[in-house]
């Protein structure tokens, strides 16, 4: 083992635990929000301490400033502003934008796509 690297088998189950703690998190919400939170704040600190890039799935679901579980409607806003999506966290008032023009450039790719094969074919 080179200085520095972990083994597969304790990557593998640092990923196991990070979404584990972020299921609790989501089932602890509406119950105890102040464990709710530990259990993110814990998840982050597993995925620091390994190195490891938390999933997609989760990735949006806590405020990056106080590290709270985010739920829409509960403790955040979602709202779809030019071509952005914008998340506020109603704990700190943080917003997050996430761009989803890509989205918007694969939709009209495919329609022109579309009707460039509708128009080859009708010819």
């Amino acid at each position: 083992m080179r200085r520095g690297r972990r083994p597969k088998w304790m990557i593998n189950v640092a990923e196991e635990r990070v979404n584990i703690l972020f299921n609790r998190a989501q089932e602890e919400l509406n119950l105890n929000r102040d464990r709710s939170n530990r259990y993110v704040q814990m998840a982050l600190d597993i995925s620091k301490k390994y190195n490891l890039k938390i999933d997609t799935t989760w990735n949006r679901r806590y405020c990056k400033n106080c590290h709270k579980f985010l739920q829409p409607g509960v403790n955040c806003q979602v709202r779809l502003k030019n071509s952005r999506v914008e998340i506020k966290c109603q704990e700190c008032g943080k917003i997050r934008r996430i761009p989803y023009t890509r989205e918007k450039k694969v939709k009209r790719r495919r329609k022109i796509e579309f009707h460039t094969i509708k128009k080859g074919h009708n010819e």
